[in-house]
C-alpha cells in the first residue's frame, strides 16, 4: 500500500490505541426551565438550564472516537450535542435511562482544553445526564472488543422474543449488532425471530432480559463480559398466561417507512411483532394502507401471526382505524371535518369492518373528540352534533398514556351510558422498535386461536363489534355472570341477587393489588389483593354478590397494580399531560356485562330511562329527586344533563338548595354532570 501510507495507518491506530478512555463528566446535571418542573419529581431541584458548557481538559488524538452519554428522561428530539463548536447529533429521545453514543470525528479533540456542549429545545423538558466518557475509536471497534451471544428459549425451542441488556445501574447499554433482516436493534435493546444474537459490548458485567409479551414469564441473568472473550447465554422463558379461545391484537401500529415519523422501518417491525407475541397485527400508518404481509413472508415470519390491512385515517377532528381494508382500495380523504361524512367514506372502503376512534383525549390539530367542549364524560352527550357510531374506542393506548388512566374510561363509561354500544380496546399506537413497545396495550378478542398464522379475521371483527374482548397493559380481567354469561353477553337475571366472579390474570412479573367493579360507571365493589407478583397465570379470583337492580345496568371489572421496574417493560411517561403528577401502573379491564334486569330481553340505556322518567314526572326538581332516590349517581348525571338542556325551572341556587337536602348519589351524579361542562375563561 505505500510506505507512507503503511506508517500513517499504523501511526493512527497506535495513536488511538495510546489514548486511554476520557471522562468528561461523572456527576448528574439536571437540564431544564427553572420554575417549570415537567414532573413532580423535579419540583424541588433546580436545574442548571436549557444549556449545558462544560470545559474539560484532554489530550489530542488524531482518529475517530464514540462518545458516550448516560442520559435519562429526554422526551424532545431537540437537544443538540456539541464538541468544540462541531456538531455530533442530538440526544436520543428516550424518556428511559439509556446510554447514547455519538461519533466524533477525527481532530476534534485538541490539547488542552475542550467544551462539550448541550443545546436544548424551546419547550419544557426536564432531563438528566448522569455521565459522558470519550472512548478512541468507531462504535464497531469500541463495540468489538467484547461479544455475547445469547439465546432464548421456549422448552428447548427457540422462539422470536425482545432481549433487553442493561449496565449495572440499569441504562440500556450501547451495543453492537451485525445487521440482519430478522432483527430489530436499538441501544439496550435487541428483537429477534431466531430467538438469538450475538450482540458487540464493552468489558463490563450487565443484566441480560429476556421477554415476549405479557403472556410469557421475564428471564433474566447477571453476567460478566471481559475483553477478547466471546460469551454464551442462555435464557428460558415459558408461556404462564395461557388464553384459550382468545387471540392477541393489537390494532394499531405503525411504521416510519409508510407513516414517515418514528423510527421502526417496516422491515423492523416483524420481529418486533413475533417478538412481542402479538397474533393479530393490524397496519394503522397514517392515511395510507399499509400491507406488511410482503415483509412478513420475506422474513419467514408468516408461523407466528396474521397481519391485516389498515389505515389511520388522520384528519383534524380525530384519528380513526379502519379495518380489514382490501388491497387495492381507494384511500379515504382525511381532509374532511364532518364525523359523518368520514365515517361513511370509511365504512365505504371495501372490507372494513371496525373503525376505532384513536386516543381521544389527545390534542391534534389543536383538536381532542373528548373535550368539555366537544363531549360531557358523565352523560356522554356530544354537543358537537353527530353520532359516536364508532364500533371500538381506544381506552388505553400505551404510547399515549394519560396522566389518570382512569380518565379515558370515565370518557367510554360515558358513552355506555349514553347508550352507545362502543367495544372498549388497548393499543399500543408505536412508531418505534423500543422508545414505546409494540403491544404493550393489547386487546384480546374471543375468536379461534388454534393457528396465529391463519387468525379468521372476519371472527376477530365480528367479536371485537360484540363487546367480546378484554384489554389491558401487564394484566387482563375477566368476568362471568351468575355463572355462564361472559364478557358481551345480555344476561337474564332469574333471582334477587346477581353474582359476579372476576379472574385477574397476568404473568409472575406483574403484580396486581386492586380489583374493582363498576356499575353504570360508578365503583359498587373493591378488593384489596396481596401475594400476586411472582404468580404468573391466575392470580385471584374474586366473587361479589350484588342485589339484583330495578332496571338495566352494565358491569365492568378492572384490575389494576404497580408499575413494572424492570427496565425491560418500562411504562412511558404521557407525552400529553395535564399536570405533574402521574401514578403509573399495569391496568386490565372487561368490556360490559349487559344486565337484563328488567327482564324484556333487551338492554335499555340509562339515557332512555332519563329521558322516560322526566317525560312522567317533568321538570319539577324535587319531584325528580324523590324518583332518584331508588336509582343510581349515573342515572341523576343523565337527568341533571336533560335539565341542563332545557329552560330553567328553577334558579341555580334554588337547586342547590334542594340538591342538599337529598341522596348523595343524588349529588354526585349532578356534581358528576357539572364538573364535565366546559371551564370558563
Amino acid at each position: 500500500m505505500g510506505l507512507i501510507r503503511f506508517l500513517f495507518l499504523s501511526f493512527c491506530f497506535l495513536q488511538s490505541v495510546a489514548v486511554a478512555d476520557l471522562l468528561i463528566f461523572d456527576e448528574p446535571k439536571h437540564l431544564g426551565t427553572s420554575g417549570v418542573p415537567e414532573w413532580r419529581e423535579f419540583a424541588s431541584k433546580t436545574p442548571l438550564g436549557m444549556n449545558l458548557k462544560h470545559v474539560f481538559q484532554a489530550q489530542a488524538f488524531i482518529g475517530a472516537g464514540t462518545l458516550l452519554i448516560w442520559q435519562d428522561d429526554v422526551k424532545s428530539g431537540g437537544w443538540q450535542v456539541r464538541l468544540n463548536g462541531r456538531g455530533l447529533g442530538r440526544l436520543l429521545t428516550y424518556e428511559s435511562k439509556v446510554v447514547h453514543s455519538l461519533e466524533v470525528p477525527p481532530g476534534t479533540i485538541k490539547d488542552g482544553l475542550n467544551t462539550f456542549e448541550i443545546l436544548g429545545p424551546k419547550m419544557i423538558d426536564d432531563v438528566v445526564l448522569h455521565r459522558a466518557v470519550l472512548l478512541p475509536g468507531m462504535a464497531a471497534d469500541v463495540f468489538g472488543k467484547a461479544s455475547l451471544e445469547i439465546s432464548v428459549k421456549e422448552g428447548d425451542q427457540s422462539v422470536p422474543c425482545r432481549i433487553t441488556i442493561t449496565d449495572t445501574d440499569g441504562f440500556l447499554a450501547p451495543l453492537y449488532v451485525a445487521a440482519d433482516r430478522n432483527l430489530a436493534i436499538r441501544p439496550g435493546v435487541v428483537y429477534t425471530l431466531s430467538g438469538k444474537v450475538r450482540a458487540g459490548l464493552l468489558p463490563g458485567r450487565y443484566k441480560i432480559y429476556a421477554t415476549r409479551g405479557f403472556e410469557y414469564s421475564m428471564a433474566s441473568e447477571e453476567v460478566e463480559v471481559k475483553a477478547g472473550s466471546k460469551g454464551k447465554v442462555t435464557l428460558r422463558i415459558k408461556r404462564e398466561v395461557p388464553m384459550p379461545g382468545y387471540v392477541s391484537c393489537d390494532t394499531h401500529i405503525h411504521v416510519r417507512t409508510f407513516s414517515g415519523h418514528g423510527d421502526s422501518t417496516v422491515e423492523e417491525r416483524i420481529p418486533t411483532i413475533a417478538g412481542e407475541y402479538i397474533e393479530l397485527a393490524v397496519a394503522t400508518d397514517h392515511n395510507v394502507h399499509a400491507d406488511y404481509e410482503p415483509f412478513q413472508q420475506k422474513a419467514g415470519a408468516d408461523e407466528y401471526f396474521t397481519t391485516v390491512i389498515g389505515n389511520e385515517v388522520t384528519t383534524k377532528v380525530g384519528h380513526f382505524n379502519a379495518y380489514p381494508i382490501k388491497k387495492a382500495s381507494p384511500v379515504v380523504d382525511h381532509r374532511s371535518e364532518d364525523w359523518p361524512t368520514l365515517m361513511s367514506h370509511m365504512r365505504n372502503t371495501p372490507g372494513v369492518q371496525v373503525i376505532q376512534l384513536n386516543h381521544p383525549r389527545n390534542v391534534h390539530s389543536g383538536f381532542s373528540p373528548t373535550s368539555p367542549e366537544h363531549f360531557n364524560f358523565a352523560t356522554g352527550q356530544n354537543p358537537r352534533g353527530p353520532d359516536w357510531n364508532f364500533d371500538a374506542f381506544e381506552v388505553i393506548t400505551s404510547a399515549a398514556l394519560q396522566d389518570d388512566l382512569m380518565r379515558t374510561f370515565r370518557d367510554w363509561f360515558g358513552l355506555l351510558n349514553y347508550g352507545y354500544r362502543i367495544t372498549g380496546l388497548a393499543s399500543s399506537d408505536t412508531h418505534d422498535v423500543a422508545r414505546y413497545i409494540l403491544g404493550q396495550g393489547r386487546t384480546y378478542v374471543a375468536c379461534d386461536d388454534s393457528d396465529p398464522s391463519r387468525v379468521p379475521v372476519d371472527q376477530v371483527c365480528k367479536s371485537l363489534r360484540e363487546g367480546r374482548a378484554l384489554f389491558g397493559m401487564g394484566l387482563l380481567t375477566n368476568m362471568k355472570v351468575d355463572g355462564k354469561f361472559e364478557v358481551g353477553d345480555l344476561a337474564s337475571i332469574q333471582g334477587d341477587k346477581v353474582i359476579a366472579e372476576v379472574e385477574v390474570l397476568g404473568p409472575s412479573w406483574v403484580e396486581a393489588d386492586t380489583v374493582v367493579l363498576y356499575q353504570n360507571g360508578y365503583k359498587i365493589r373493591e378488593r384489596q389483593l396481596s401475594g400476586t407478583r411472582g404468580k404468573g397465570g391466575l392470580k385471584a379470583k374474586v366473587k361479589w354478590v350484588i342485589p339484583k337492580p330495578r332496571y338495566d345496568v352494565w358491569l365492568v371489572a378492572v384490575a389494576k397494580g404497580p408499575a413494572v421496574k424492570e427496565p425491560c417493560w418500562e411504562i412511558p411517561r404521557p407525552y400529553q399531560h395535564k399536570g405533574i403528577d402521574w401514578e403509573p401502573s399495569v391496568i386490565g379491564a372487561t368490556n360490559p356485562v349487559w344486565i337484563d334486569a328488567d327482564g324484556d330481553a333487551k338492554f335499555t340505556s340509562l339515557r332512555h330511562y332519563a329521558k322516560k322518567l322526566v317525560r312522567d314526572v317533568g321538570t319539577n326538581p324535587k319531584k325528580l329527586f324523590e324518583h332518584l332516590v331508588a336509582h343510581d349517581s349515573a342515572m341523576a348525571a343523565q337527568v341533571a344533563g336533560i335539565l341542563y338542556n332545557l329552560p330553567p325551572v328553577l334558579k341555580p341556587n334554588s337547586l342547590d338548595s334542594l340538591l342538599k337536602k337529598t341522596s348523595l348519589h343524588i349529588q354526585q351524579g349532578f356534581k358528576d354532570f357539572n364538573n364535565a361542562l366546559p371551564k370558563g375563561p
